[in-house]
């Protein structure tokens, strides 16, 4: 597939790095010609000094042979011209970020098919999504929801004191027989295990348990984690993810927030929006104002600023004074991977929101989601079982699944089930599986229509 991608800053460069591993012909275009520069050094795609905006640059480009258009650009009138240029010279897909909601809200006097887009990505109100649920479930490394909220996917790290470490996958599903999981990934160093009921949980897995919402503070309790309440928290920056958060928890009852803004003019804009959160300005690297506003009382820490070393220090400084959770904003490759070796509890991407919203694009309309997590190497699909299918003629138990694909969860006519040996998806069915990138290809085989 020839996939042009405007925009080459943090996440247009890691959009473009994703679509060239998968094989795809990719094409990068930017103004910035330092950008382009490192885009066309370490990455196997065409680079492209030029106007995203322009017909001249988008026709050497090749737009005339393009599936698909990305614009990521930080401009969202660039974006958006883009994506319109794309639609009105022929492409059949085009993808946009767009920061503002001026065109997806349902009152908004102009749609984003009007633009000739298909689909508009919110990386920033994801990232925020996905930064409460983390505050909610404390114990949790990771959340993300299935099945329009009714799955959820929790990853957990196992203390050295956790009753579950040292034991079998099977004997820990028996011990629970009365509430319905299933452990769908074990990251262990460098490794990505796709578990079987044999494999043993050592000290420092981090697991990834899929079942219901209403089941995962028991599996936390499971897994030798406490759950408690977050009911005062911090949050430092008064970006667009920040106010997400804040806005969020400042509807809810019984709750503290606190925001610290650097911004003078910014902060006193948030205080006249943000009705029930306190609104405070100060710097993000004053230590001091924030041991004096109680950063030390705080049951949760979130630093989501556009500074990503200031987010990973204050929230090590956070740990420190004994706040429970702690999450930061990073996205740069070398932050991530050792956030939590640190002491962090939860690191969160924009960019991840981007390629997930990509992936299931590129994967297809039987394809309803695809999530990736950060550390490892797997991918979580949300695929519907088509007509006369390979998956749908029989019994899990007696299908042979490629190794390293595991069926987690079944929804079916409109109930989720967590899938046993005996689950037989019909037609129609949706399936939560995880899979290695290998063998995701095999995957949507045998659940395409024959």
């Amino acid at each position: 597939m020839r996939i042009i991608v405007v925009g080459a800053g943090e996440v247009g460069y890691d959009v473009a790095r994703m679509l060239s591993r998968e094989e795809h012909d990719v094409v990068v275009v930017d103004q910035d010609a330092d950008a382009i520069r490192q885009v066309h050094e370490k990455l196997d795609v065409m680079a492209i000094v030029g106007n995203g905006t322009s017909s001249q640059v988008l026709d050497e480009a090749g737009i005339s042979r393009a599936d698909m258009l990305i614009a990521v650009t930080p401009v969202d009138e660039v974006n958006i011209i883009a994506c319109m240029l794309a639609d009105r010279l022929g492409v059949s897909t085009t993808i946009a970020r767009v920061r503002s909601d001026e065109i997806t809200r349902a009152q908004s006097v102009l749609k984003t098919s009007d633009f000739g887009i298909d689909l508009v990505i919110h990386p920033e109100e994801s990232a925020a999504n996905e930064v409460v649920w983390l505050v909610r479930r404390a114990s949790a490394t990771d959340i993300l929801d299935f099945a329009d909220g009714r799955l959820q996917l929790m990853g957990l790290r196992i203390d050295p004191d956790a009753p579950v470490a040292g034991k079998k996958l099977q004997d820990i599903a028996a011990a629970h027989s009365h509430v319905q999981f299933r452990v769908m990934g074990i990251s262990r160093g460098a490794r990505t295990i796709i578990p079987g009921g044999s494999d043993t949980l050592r000290q420092g897995d981090q697991v990834f348990v899929l079942a219901l919402p209403k089941y995962m503070g028991y599996i936390s309790a499971m897994m030798g984690k406490a759950e408690t309440r977050a009911n005062h928290i911090m949050i430092l920056g008064g970006t667009a993810v920040g106010v997400g958060v804040a806005s969020q928890f400042g509807c809810e009852k019984n709750k503290t927030v606190k925001l610290v803004e650097p911004n003078k003019e910014r902060a006193a804009k948030l205080a006249e929006i943000l009705k029930n959160v306190l609104v405070i300005h100060g710097a993000a690297t004053d230590i001091d104002l924030l041991v004096q506003e109680g950063l030390g009382e705080m049951d949760a820490f979130v630093a989501v600023t556009d500074d990503e070393e200031s987010n990973l220090v204050t929230c090590l400084m956070a740990k420190h004074l004994g706040v429970r959770k702690t999450v930061a904003l990073l996205s740069k490759n070398t932050y991530i991977p050792i956030s939590q070796s640190i002491g962090l509890d939860a690191a969160v991407s924009k960019k991840l929101a981007v390629s997930r919203e990509i992936h299931r694009y590129l994967r297809g309309t039987h394809v309803r989601s695809v999530a990736t997590i950060h550390g490892l190497d797997a991918q979580i699909v949300e695929i519907e079982a088509k007509p006369r299918s390979w998956i749908s003629k029989k019994p899990l138990r007696e299908l042979q699944l490629p190794s390293g694909a595991l069926i987690g969860a079944v929804l079916h006519d409109g109930e989720v089930f967590i899938a046993t040996g005996g689950t037989h998806i019909t037609a129609g069915d949706q399936a939560i599986v995880f899979a290695i990138p290998s063998r995701m290809d095999d995957i949507e085989r045998k659940f395409a229509a024959k």
